[in-house]
């Protein structure tokens, strides 16, 4: 919890920290005069900031100490002996389809993505969509600030330019390395989410039974539209089980 809070608490500073080096040196948003342009820029950041809090503190889908009601498993059709829902050896609850075990949070994620240190909490079923809108926000927050800092980046071949610009070029550099990660993370997440599937089967799926002994590369996907649809359109949880075979997926 403690290390938590230190992340939120640092990406809240070097948001702050970058911003106002574009807000004090002499870019587009000091030289225009455009007061809206200034408080938009401004808004977008903080919104950006409230995302990564709301992404950070908030349920991923832990799956109860109960583990699956008896109401829920009778609602999934019976699995063949080569595909079982498993008993978590950590916490001991019995894992609905496509959960796991994160020994960082200690508790069974349902749909579990991975664990992500920029957040310091699990990307899983609840907050998945909500953190694919966080990068992409992010996303839209550098590459403004990139032109924003570029705007402001008058070369001259002094040391008096580069002692007076030496803060905005280094911003410039540190945001420009930011979106390339960004730029991957969201690609990635993307292409994961399009497919219906998660960080985790898709590095891990030699290893899960469920994948491993699947006659379809990806029992889950149901075509781009749908899977979208799915993704960022769908409030309540999946049964997993029955899309597995191929039934309609009811609301957990």
């Amino acid at each position: 919890m403690g290390s938590g809070w230190g992340v939120r608490t640092a990406h809240a500073a070097v948001s702050g920290a970058l911003a106002l080096t574009l807000f004090v040196h002499r870019t587009e948003l000091r030289e225009r005069g455009e007061p809206l342009r200034a408080l938009g820029f401004a808004a977008l950041v903080l919104g950006s900031v409230l995302l990564h809090w709301t992404v950070s503190l908030m349920d991923p889908g832990f799956v109860p100490q109960a583990g699956v009601s008896e109401e829920q498993e009778a609602m999934i059709p019976p699995l063949p002996k080569t595909v079982q829902l498993r008993r978590c050896g950590y916490c001991m609850v019995k894992q609905p389809m496509r959960a796991k075990h994160c020994r960082v949070c200690q508790h069974c994620v349902r749909r579990f993505d991975h664990h992500c240190p920029c957040i310091e909490n699990c990307v899983g079923e609840k907050n998945h969509s909500l953190f694919v809108a966080y990068l992409a926000v992010q996303l839209v927050v550098l590459l403004w600030a990139l032109h924003i800092a570029w705007s402001g980046l008058y070369f001259e071949g002094s040391w008096k330019w580069l002692k007076h610009n030496i803060f905005l070029l280094l911003s410039f550099v540190l945001m420009a390395i930011f979106t390339v990660v960004v730029v991957l993370l969201l690609a990635s997440h993307l292409y994961l989410v399009s497919c219906n599937t998660t960080t985790w089967e898709f590095m891990s799926r030699h290893r899960i039974s469920y994948l491993r002994h699947c006659e379809t590369e990806n029992p889950f996907d149901q075509g781009l539209i749908r899977n979208l649809w799915r993704f960022f359109c769908t409030c309540h949880l999946v049964a997993w089980e029955k899309m597995y075979f191929q039934e309609d997926s009811d609301p957990v």
